[in-house]
């Protein structure tokens, strides 16, 4: 079992960030996070996720653009922010990443199974994006308040990858984390059947 201060690092101390210190990220950081995450499972390995990390001012300035009033400053002032984006023909990249089974031919003329795979696997590998992000000493701050056909067109146009959620990315302000919200006991959310 990890030690205290993992089990901190990871879930009980971590914080969901709001304001970010002057204090860059560098191109090393993110690419391995990546690394970290892409080890995390996935079913059939489809690995669905494509990461696009807003790093420069024009770009940061071209994602808040398309964010909710309450979520652009939070992209104008991380150092960067991940586009978790999924691909929605993941199933094109099976015969490479899933060898040893025609899983290509489960997805292929089945767009609801697509869809709802390409999603639900995003969402895992963001999550594992931001445990990796935390594991290597930096804050996270996720948003879904953004117009998504806006994101689509600004960074994923004439392609197969949407967007999914993003992550803003760096050293969190202390000073501008509100109060830790309530969760929910083992017994209010789970069951042992």
């Amino acid at each position: 079992m990890l030690n205290d201060t993992a089990l901190d690092t990871l879930f009980y101390a971590a914080r969901t960030h709001n304001g970010w210190l002057d204090r860059p990220v560098s191109d090393a950081q993110l690419a391995l996070m990546f690394d970290l995450m892409k080890w995390a499972p996935t079913s059939i390995n489809s690995s669905p996720a494509r990461i696009v990390f807003v790093k420069s001012a024009a770009q940061r300035e071209k994602l808040a653009a398309c964010m909710a009033p309450g979520n652009a400053p939070k992209v104008l002032q991380a150092p960067v922010t991940a586009i978790i984006g999924m691909d929605m023909a993941f199933y094109e990249k099976l015969p490479q990443l899933a060898p040893h089974v025609d899983a290509r031919s489960w997805f292929s003329g089945n767009k609801a199974l697509a869809d709802a795979t390409a999603f639900r696997n995003s969402s895992l590998q963001g999550a594992y994006l931001i445990m990796a992000a935390r594991a290597i000493g930096l804050d996270c701050g996720p948003m879904s308040g953004f117009d998504e056909e806006q994101v689509n067109a600004a960074f994923f146009a004439g392609g197969t990858v949407r967007a999914n959620f993003v992550c803003s990315l760096g050293y969190g302000d202390a000073t501008k984390v509100r109060p830790r919200g309530p969760r929910f006991s083992f017994d209010e959310a789970c069951k042992i059947v």
